[in-house]
């Protein structure tokens, strides 16, 4: 059975995306069966995965409200496979509201292609409501990119107590996968402070690996390619294959309790 992580910031612009496409791929080149389920209206993953998202049907939005079969959505990639979005998913939190299950609508979705992975990755919207809920309850632990900036702390505080409620009220097993530093500038104080600040307050909870701000890594997405296949020899490329196979060896023991 696969284990399920949703990668999960309300901040827009921090690297979820980025973290979600090129740790995905970094774990397929290591032999790691992987799905992507694109859950943000942005459908920035799907593009990122070479997949044309204007194209792609049927979507995450298919099966959460027209009932289309999961396994029918799914779209095999050099990368990783994934299950596609699009802007139609943008009006999906309104149609949920009033099905049965709404809070578990994805979990459900994806229950019977866990069998076929190891691991599921939902990227998630950046906001706190019904789709990132759905995440949420669909996930068996959390994964937070955390953008090296004077901002970086805040709203994570609200993020970790939306993560305890829901563990408490709807996803008793979720827990935090870890938090994962993004755009390090190790040139500046600013992403030293914010590193060691992150650290100070989430001690044993942040990923030893950082990702640095690359300019490949920018570059990649407008090429439908991570950046392992853009520029394997870039420092954002190597980044990413230390971050998953730290996650790998994390993954030999408990994952960290909120």
């Amino acid at each position: 059975m696969a284990k399920t992580i949703a990668i999960v910031n309300q901040k827009g612009g921090v690297g979820k995306t980025t973290t979600c496409v090129n740790l995905a791929a970094a774990l397929n080149s290591l032999g790691i069966r992987i799905l992507v389920c694109d859950f943000d209206p942005q459908a920035n993953t799907t593009s990122g995965l070479g997949v044309d998202k204007a194209g792609a049907a049927p979507s995450i939005y298919d099966v959460l409200i027209n009932g289309a079969e999961s396994r029918k959505a799914i779209r095999q990639t050099k990368w990783a496979d994934v299950i596609p979005a699009n802007k139609s998913l943008a009006g999906a939190t309104v149609e949920m509201i009033g099905l049965p299950r709404r809070e578990y609508l994805l979990k459900d979705a994806l229950a019977s292609l866990s069998g076929n992975y190891d691991y599921i990755f939902i990227d998630c919207p950046p906001s706190l409501e019904l789709l990132t809920l759905n995440a949420l309850c669909a996930a068996d632990t959390v994964l937070v990119p955390v953008q090296c900036e004077y901002y970086a702390l805040e709203g994570l505080s609200d993020l970790l107590s939306t993560v305890r409620i829901v563990k408490r009220s709807l996803n008793p097993p979720l827990e935090l996968e870890g938090l994962v530093l993004t755009m390090y500038d190790g040139r500046t104080n600013l992403s030293m402070q914010v590193a060691e600040e992150v650290k100070r307050h989430f001690p044993g909870g942040v990923f030893a690996t950082v990702i640095p701000r690359n300019v490949r890594l920018s570059e990649a997405p407008s090429h439908g390619k991570p950046v392992c296949a853009y520029d394997p020899l870039s420092r954002g490329a190597e980044a990413y294959q230390g971050l998953a196979e730290e996650l790998l060896e994390h993954n030999r023991y408990a994952a960290i309790r909120v």
